[in-house]
């Protein structure tokens, strides 16, 4: 008997005797062999267990097979999944693997067909290399576990991928596993936060310039489109993008050149796209503060990152993780959390996400004078944690929505008074007006 690589199967099929028939001789075989006997058990077992193939029977009662692949696609779209049928027909094999079935085959089965089509799945969904492109991300959370199959699925494509969060949830660290896990890893990543930068550094930044393209400009200088050459570039907070750069980024995507201002030269250019915002940018689009052809561009493959209150049973593996990285920079002593502050933790708000349980770790370790993190100081950092401050982004949205509406307090309303006195035009107000969710009406006397 040919030994085969270790793997874990989820068998589903309504017929006790023909599950534990079939179960038995993949066994035999080497796998690991969980049994389902329902869609709807498959599917609890999948949220709560981590499984490399599925093979599920096509006549079931309540959910069948396509339903339970369909539903399978929606959450862990990587997995790959064989359909058994007594009742098969040239038709239905071709309609289930045009929706992405990996392998249709008809009862009864043969044995040797059906290992042939497990050896495939085995071998196309095999992890790239080692893991060490997701090292970095620390998790248990089958939200989180099945984020990564999919990430790790898109990072053998070039297409671009947008990734949606909260703020603090970590969407660059991901951005950089799908670098990582991707052909382009020994290329250069590079990252660029989109709101962070007022818009001609920011044009300049990714274009590059030619020297004398504008005061200042002494010498050439290439941008991150070129200086990412061959690898991948990440565009953080894309949403906050003006609609000015927008088309021209959009140009850059339709034609893979870029010309640095000032040049009556195009480059070529040979770079992945990864982007990612905090925004709704479906909503954007609606206000006119995102172009819609720019987001379909961007928005090939959607990853939305959970927030930490979603992935709770992740807290005590990231503190723990986070204490035991900050003991070693600073305080070799420090060991542990008192069973008290693991539970404070537990059931904090974290409204900062990950970025705001890091910050509360390490001043959790600055403070201590003991080997044991207590409650009080876990409490005392989530208390100095509400008046930190905020980022530069969240200090900037902050002083422009005071700043509006401070103008239209002067105008009382009038929109055309209060664009004069920015500096802008009515069009561009108005749209200032609408990402701050202002009505100049409210305004007026």
């Amino acid at each position: 008997m040919t030994a085969r690589k270790p793997a874990n199967l989820l068998l589903v099929d309504d017929d006790p005797s023909l599950l534990k028939l079939l179960g038995m001789r993949l066994t035999s075989e080497g796998f690991s062999v969980t049994t389902a006997e329902s869609g709807q058990e498959a599917l609890k077992l999948l949220a709560r267990e981590q499984f490399d193939l599925v093979i599920s029977d096509l006549r079931m009662d309540e959910m069948d097979g396509m339903a339970l692949f369909s539903e399978i696609q929606r959450y862990q779209p990587g997995m790959p999944v064989i359909i058994l049928t007594a009742h098969g027909s040239i038709p239905d094999a071709v309609a289930a693997t045009q929706q992405g079935v990996f392998s249709f085959l008809t009862k009864p089965v043969d044995r040797d067909a059906l290992y042939k089509a497990i050896d495939e799945a085995m071998a196309l969904s095999a992890p790239v290399g080692d893991e060490s492109w997701r090292e970095t991300i620390v998790t248990r959370s089958p939200l989180m576990l099945r984020l990564l199959e999919q990430a790790k699925m898109v990072a053998q494509s070039d297409v671009s991928v947008l990734i949606n969060g909260q703020s603090g949830t970590g969407k660059e660290i991901l951005a950089q596993a799908i670098h990582a896990a991707s052909p382009r890893a020994k290329k250069a990543f590079i990252a660029i936060n989109c709101g962070a930068l007022p818009e001609p550094l920011l044009e300049s930044e990714l274009f590059g310039h030619a020297k004398g393209a504008f005061t200042g400009a002494v010498s050439s200088r290439e941008g991150l489109f070129q200086a990412a050459e061959g690898g991948t570039l990440f565009l953080d907070e894309i949403g906050d993008m003006p609609l000015s750069l927008q088309v021209k980024l959009l140009r850059v995507l339709q034609e893979r050149k870029v010309r640095p201002l000032g040049s009556n030269r195009d480059l070529d250019i040979d770079v992945r796209i990864i982007s990612a915002t905090h925004r709704d940018l479906p909503k954007a689009m609606e206000k006119g503060e995102f172009r819609e052809d720019l987001y379909y561009r961007l928005n090939v493959v959607n990853m939305k990152l959970p927030a930490l209150h979603e992935r709770a049973e992740d807290i005590p593996l990231l503190a723990n993780h986070l204490l035991r990285e900050s003991a070693i920079r600073h305080k070799p002593f420090v060991r542990t959390f008192s069973t008290d502050a693991m539970k404070r933790l537990m059931t904090a708000s974290w409204p900062g996400n990950v970025r705001q349980l890091v910050n509360v770790i390490e001043q959790c370790v600055a403070l201590t004078s003991a080997p044991v993190i207590s409650e009080a100081l876990v409490e005392q950092a989530l208390e100095g944690e509400n008046t930190a401050l905020p980022t530069f982004v969240e200090a900037r949205h902050q002083f422009e929505l005071n700043y509006l509406r401070k103008l239209l307090q002067i105008a009382k309303g009038n929109v055309t008074q209060a664009a004069r006195m920015a500096g802008r035009n009515r069009t561009e107000f108005y749209k200032l007006l609408g990402r701050h969710e202002l009505d100049a009406n409210d305004f007026k006397e």
